[in-house]
């Protein structure tokens, strides 16, 4: 990985207004003014751009080694067919090629049409049936297809890879290698009999607040496909609720009354909640871990790779197992 980042890091980050406004409009046949803004993303290099129009587009560049060209298409692949049943997401653009990637020295792009709107830090009940209506379309049309190239959200998948990363990579210090390791593993195997019958669709994989923005006098719209997977339909819900099971039943229940709508939902899924919670907290160290070694110089967050970051992560691994073996399947009216 270290070569590849070599030989294409230094055109990554030297994106400039010319070369991405040349191959914008020789990829999409059409020509481009001179607005260009640089937009926030934490891997990738993202651009608002306008063609002569007056059109906005957003042109994302990948990030070298994160995604394969495969793993793009399958998120891509994703956002067709939803856009095909008017599910309100934000799809690629096609090229003139008839594709949806481009390439140029090695550097996969993508072009997106541009959507604004707001995030909402407190949903209503009404909103909260219509983030359920969503969602349990999204999964409609997510279980009549695989992702191929995506990763497979279980414990003894997805976990154990993002840990075998974590222990051969340098930002962790040596003498916390090993209790980070007996952590997770004990983790792993207390959950992996959970995942056994879990049912595994193409999601979104990253469904939080911020993901899902408002557009007056629309419906919501969910953005940022990019960590898409085939995991169990109960990942794309429990980042949404504002605390735990147990202090969410109004939420929830008014969540599942609308994704019931289109979609069964099994309740024997939420107890896999808080498993999910500690396999987030995993992967989460790999990301920040893949971003400063990608490169050498990414930055990830304040204090990563300290000592004092990983015993803090080992005490949170060790607290989040006490939780889960204490955690039951929730009553109520949600069940």
């Amino acid at each position: 990985m270290a070569s590849q980042m070599k030989k294409t890091g230094i055109d990554f980050q030297q994106l400039g207004p010319d070369r991405v406004l040349n191959l914008v409009e020789k990829v999409l046949g059409v020509r481009c003014n001179n607005l260009f803004r640089t937009l926030n993303s934490y891997i990738n290099r993202v651009f608002e751009i306008e063609t002569v129009q007056k059109v906005r587009m957003v042109v994302k560049f990948y990030r070298p080694d994160r995604w394969s060209k495969n793993a793009i298409l399958d998120e891509h692949k994703f956002l067709l067919d939803l856009v095909a049943q008017e599910i309100p997401v934000v799809a690629p653009l096609i090229l003139v090629n008839g594709e949806t990637i481009a390439e140029s020295e090695h550097l996969l792009f993508s072009i997106f049409p541009k959507c604004g709107g707001r995030s909402v830090d407190e949903f209503n009940d009404d909103q909260w049936l219509q983030l359920g209506r969503l969602l349990g379309r999204v999964h409609k049309v997510g279980e009549t297809a695989k992702a191929k190239h995506r990763i497979i959200m279980a414990p003894h998948h997805s976990t154990r890879k993002q840990l075998a990363y974590l222990l051969k990579s340098r930002c962790i210090p040596e003498d916390l290698k090993p209790p980070l390791e007996e952590a997770a593993q004990a983790i792993i195997a207390d959950i992996q009999p959970l995942f056994a019958k879990a049912e595994r669709i193409r999601i979104h994989g990253d469904c939080h607040f911020s993901n899902v923005i408002q557009r007056p006098g629309e419906s919501f719209y969910l953005i940022d496909f990019d960590d898409m997977a085939m995991g169990p339909p109960v990942q794309d819900i429990w980042m949404l609720l504002p605390g735990d099971v147990d202090e969410s039943f109004v939420q929830l229940d008014l969540f599942l009354e609308g994704y019931e709508t289109f979609r069964p939902f099994d309740r024997r899924s939420l107890r896999l909640i808080e498993p999910l919670r500690a396999m987030r907290f995993i992967h989460y160290m790999a990301w920040c871990a893949h971003q400063v070694e990608g490169d050498g110089s990414t930055r990830a967050i304040d204090g990563f790779g300290s000592p004092e970051y990983w015993r803090r992560e080992i005490d949170d691994l060790i607290d989040q197992r006490e939780r889960i073996a204490e955690s039951r399947l929730p009553s109520g009216n949600v069940l």
